[in-house]
């Protein structure tokens, strides 16, 4: 099969118009090169107007050009919207099912109200590399948790809460551990995580390979004599992993079936503790690298009161960007930022702080950040996992009316 030769010269001649005289000089050939002069001259394809298209894209009735790039223009044809086919919404993630694991990898995370923490995510991404395809991933939770089946766990116990009491929660995790028998038990590095993993082992009369910082199926790594030298074992039945040394498990969800187990009564010595409760630090005064809730001002909040007074409605740390605390508006150990405190909190919120490099710096570990500045390109609103496009003097008011309105519906229903 052939094709027709093009002739360029025809083609050149059937777009030509009428010649316009110069001033000082013969006529000079003039041509259509618009769509419709050169509507498929000899088999080509009509060239392109930047110039139309560019009207045809442009939004009427706006103070400065604006225009639809959705839209496609082709010549002087009227805007056509664009017939591309969008691709499908995806479907919701497949929920991966282990029906009979070959074994168990148990997890005590500290799930402190209900909620794994980002370290908990971390020693579950790393039980599931102890696990590979055959084995399954339990979570032993003491009290209820959430998230636990998109964090990597196939099975959940949850056991019922005995208090702040540590030997108790100790007695009921070697109890749980006891009737699961899983080839590995794993618990975070962390003042509750650690404590609790010496105890259990203590109860269980095994060996804790502690703050490892490398888990793989084969061993496990951890620093020894000051960071000189590395300890390298096989993983055993008990192990702590340190904080930011595994990555979390980014695969597929996985079911969280609950499990319901018979606890047999623990083995060792009674806790001789009648009663324990935690009591929380007055947020006011927590150091600001352990709060668990952070409030920020910046150079857009004007009214401190209020904002002080928010800060305290909502039982959060205060905090304060650079330029606050360089102008003396507030105290210099409130700073958030890398020359200030950098922040492991829960939750922080910045109220008209537009986010220099330093200061996101300082709530680069915060595992929630909500942001309130007028600014919708600001870098603390692209940082936020929640941002409110308004001015922080009208947001603070309208927070306390909120609370204020709650509030009076709490003490209404107690009546």
């Amino acid at each position: 099969m052939t094709r027709n030769r093009r002739d360029p010269r025809a083609e050149r001649a059937a777009i030509q118009v009428a010649s316009v005289r110069g001033a000082s000089g013969p006529a000079r050939p003039r041509y259509d090169r618009t769509a419709k002069g050169t509507a498929k001259a000899a088999g080509g394809r009509p060239r392109r107007d930047p110039r139309s298209e560019r009207a045809g894209q442009q939004v009427p009735g706006a103070n400065r050009p604006r225009y639809d790039l959705s839209q496609i223009v082709h010549g002087e044809r009227p805007v056509l919207a664009e017939t591309r086919p969008r691709p499908a919404p995806e479907a919701a993630s497949k929920i991966l099912v282990v029906e009979d694991p070959a074994f168990l990898v148990a997890v005590v995370p500290d799930a402190t109200g209900g909620r794994l923490s980002a370290h908990d995510r971390q020693v579950l991404g790393a039980a599931r590399t102890l696990a590979g395809r055959d084995g399954g991933v339990v979570v032993v939770s003491i009290g209820p948790c959430e998230s636990c089946g998109p964090a990597g766990a196939d099975r959940h116990l949850a056991l019922e809460d005995a208090g702040a009491d540590p030997a108790s929660r100790a007695a009921r995790v070697t109890a749980a551990l006891a009737a699961l028998t899983p080839r590995h038990v794993l618990f975070p590095e962390s003042r509750d995580g650690g404590d609790l993993a010496r105890r259990v082992a203590v109860r269980m009369g095994a060996a804790l390979f502690d703050n490892a910082e490398v888990v793989a199926a084969a061993s496990l790594v951890r620093p020894a004599r000051g960071r000189r030298v590395e300890q390298r074992a096989a993983p055993g039945l008990l192990a702590s992993v340190a904080p930011d040394a595994v990555a979390d498990y980014a695969g597929a969800p996985r079911e969280a079936r609950p499990l319901t187990v018979d606890l047999a009564p623990a083995a060792g010595p009674t806790s001789a503790i009648l009663s324990a409760e935690r009591i929380p630090a007055d947020p006011a005064t927590v150091p600001l690298g352990l709060a668990e809730f952070v409030i920020s001002a910046g150079n857009g909040v004007h009214d401190l009161d209020t904002f002080r007074q928010l800060v305290g409605a909502l039982h959060a740390t205060p905090g304060a960007s650079r330029v606050l605390c360089d102008a003396g508006l507030m105290p210099r150990h409130s700073q958030v930022g890398a020359s200030g405190t950098v922040l492991a909190a829960t939750c922080y919120v910045a109220l008209g702080i537009s986010g220099a490099p330093q200061h996101l710096q300082g709530v680069a570990g915060c595992e929630h950040v909500v942001a309130v500045n007028t600014d919708l390109h600001a870098a603390m609103i692209e940082r936020a996992g929640l941002a409110i496009v308004k001015d922080a003097q009208e947001v603070m008011p309208a927070l306390l009316r909120l609370l204020a309105q709650e509030a009076q519906r709490d003490a209404g229903d107690q009546m």
